[in-house]
């Protein structure tokens, strides 16, 4: 007798199962997205008890004729592809024509259909047995009831958790589903109580809005960049607001909802130096490539996609990331930001257009304020403090400055048609020479200047281990050091980011922050090393700054990549809205 065998039906309907239904949510998944393919424009799903009593999917699309609804039942039936080659670029979000079988041999089902007002056809089925059909009156479109799901399989029933967990869960698929097609009308009917009602909505920024409130919303920041085919959009968290709040992760590739950790990675890599390690934004996003670049049949639950060129992909996410940290609408802001929002769909944000840490070569609207009132001989000062202060930060005529106030010798003040700008000069100054002095250790050209009298640091063991680490470095920012016996250094000749630099404080300080390091890859490790020496070298809150000062500052923030933060994830700027002022005073 053969050891091998075929399996009944039945046993491969349920095992087809296991891969297809893992709970609830899974079967309203399916269900829901059967009727996005069938056109429909209004889905209203119903539950009760989290999915365990009972499941029903109620659309307006495309029904069935009384064969149709027989054939949708057997296992690979399926509407959406023909041939193997139809996989490439398939569209639909189902095309294995293996759901409905598959639900259908854990429970109970039936299901209404028609393809017009009036006649339909009643299907009825348990078990994964053959159909009852008898004929029906319904409108157009299709109801798919579930009840009852894993009567036949107490194994895999026990393993469901409470009704409160799986409603949870299928609340999560209805609310991705709602995102990604923002044209459909979703109800969602909870243990008789409406819980989600999202009508379509023209923007991803709308629909948010719907689901979890305008103001939630309203803080996040967009997304719109294209590289090459690849184009990315969508919504960011402000690194201000960045563990505020609940953090929620949305992606879809070429309009279908995914997991994916490349993707997840690329743009939390572009929020590097603007929020402080361990945190994680909220990420909202869409990635539209070329559909022969992807393949979606890699997943049971085609939850997950293969592409032809990850890095790309991945890399093209973080730039689109990055240019919109970019933008000074990524600022802090107490009331309404000056930049866009639900209210302002249309207003243009304008985006840095250099490479990562290269200068900023045009304006951005944050700085779209009166010209200064300084004189010719004001201006001239400024340009030669600016040389000083931001060491190449440019210095063109047509510098729409805006008049400056500093204020507590910390935060330098000035005014937006929109609204009151603060800049934290300890931040900026660091944003500044931070993206400095990683250009200097990319390309190795540091300027530094020679030391009359070389000085000496003492160090603790610890401290020179340190140097030794990152001595490479060092050398690349513009610092000439040598030992000089037992635990000494010699140093004779340091880089010079502005005239208030005092080079041993900055040495002393940075090693014994670095100290104890541990950051495992040698690009880390130069990060932190920047970092340290940047906050260390930029001048203070408490510093008095000159009006040229600030206006040195002023221009090189503007030129920066990411202005809105300094290295440690702070906020360097702070929008105040005259509609918040308004609304203190008793105005609004």
């Amino acid at each position: 007798m053969p050891v091998i065998s075929v399996l009944p039906s039945a046993v491969a309907d349920q095992i087809a199962a296991g891969e297809v239904v893992e709970r609830p949510a899974s079967v309203v998944k399916e269900l829901v997205e059967n009727s996005l393919d069938a056109g429909a424009k209004s889905v209203e799903i119903t539950v009760q008890e989290g999915g365990r009593a009972l499941i029903r999917i109620s659309d307006d699309g495309a029904g069935m004729d009384a064969d149709d609804a027989v054939l949708s039942l057997a296992r690979h039936g399926t509407s959406k592809i023909r041939t193997s080659a139809d996989l490439t670029g398939v569209r639909t979000f189902g095309f294995r024509g293996e759901a409905l079988p598959a639900i259908c041999s854990v429970s109970r089902m039936e299901i209404e259909t028609a393809l017009h007002d009036g006649s339909g056809t009643r299907l009825e089925a348990a078990g994964g047995a053959p159909p009852t059909v008898t004929p029906t009156q319904r409108r157009r479109g299709t109801t798919v009831t579930v009840t009852d799901l894993f009567y036949n399989s107490p194994a895999r029933a026990k393993f469901l958790r409470g009704s409160r967990s799986e409603w949870r869960a299928i609340s999560e698929i209805v609310m991705t589903l709602a995102l990604t097609r923002r044209d459909i009308r979703f109800e969602l009917l909870h243990d008789g109580r409406r819980s989600l009602t999202a009508p379509p909505a023209s923007s991803l920024r709308v629909r948010l809005g719907a689901l979890w409130g305008v103001q939630y919303a309203d803080g996040l920041l967009d997304v719109d960049d294209v590289a090459g085919p690849i184009h990315v959009s969508g919504l960011v968290e402000r690194p201000a607001n960045v563990g505020t709040a609940t953090r929620r992760v949305f992606l879809s590739v070429n309009g279908r909802s995914i997991r994916d950790a490349g993707i997840v990675r690329g743009a939390e890599a572009a929020y590097r130096s603007t929020i402080p390690a361990g945190t994680r934004p909220a990420l909202y996003l869409e990635v539209a490539v070329p559909a022969d670049s992807v393949d979606v049949n890699v997943h049971p639950a085609k939850a997950e996609i293969r592409f032809q060129d990850r890095w790309t992909v991945e890399r093209a996410v973080e730039r689109a990331v990055r240019r919109a940290l970019g933008t000074f609408d990524s600022s802090a802001a107490m009331g309404r930001s000056f930049f866009g929002g639900i209210t302002a769909p249309n207003a243009h944000v304008q985006v840095i257009e250099s490479e990562i840490l290269a200068p900023q070569a045009e304006d951005t609207p944050l700085f779209h304020a009166a010209s200064s009132s300084a004189d010719a001989a004001d201006v001239k000062d400024y340009e030669t403090v600016a040389r000083d202060i931001a060491g190449n930060a440019s210095t063109r005529e047509d510098d729409n400055i805006p008049p400056l106030t500093q204020l507590r010798r910390t935060y330098i003040m000035f005014e937006h048609e929109d609204g009151v700008v603060l800049i934290d000069q300890h931040s900026a100054h660091e944003r500044v020479l931070y993206e400095e002095f990683m250009r200097a250790i990319e390309t190795g050209s540091a300027d530094s200047q020679r030391l009359l009298l070389p000085f000496t640091l003492t160090l603790s063991a610890a401290e020179l281990e340190a140097f030794d680490l990152n001595r490479e470095y060092f050398d690349k920012l513009g610092f000439e050091i040598e030992p000089f016996g037992g635990n000494a250094l010699i140093v004779h000749a340091v880089p010079l980011p502005h005239p208030r630099f005092d080079a041993e404080r900055c040495l002393r300080d940075t090693l014994a922050s670095l100290t104890g390091d541990r950051t495992p890859s040698a690009h880390g490790r130069h990060e932190r090393l920047v970092a340290t020496i940047a906050c260390k070298a930029a001048v203070k809150g408490g510093d008095l700054l000159s009006g040229a000062e600030m206006r040195a500052l002023f221009v090189a923030l503007r030129d920066t990549n990411l202005p809105a933060h300094d290295v440690h994830g702070r906020s360097t700027i702070v929008q105040l809205a005259w509609s918040e002022v308004d609304r203190r005073f008793g105005r609004s």
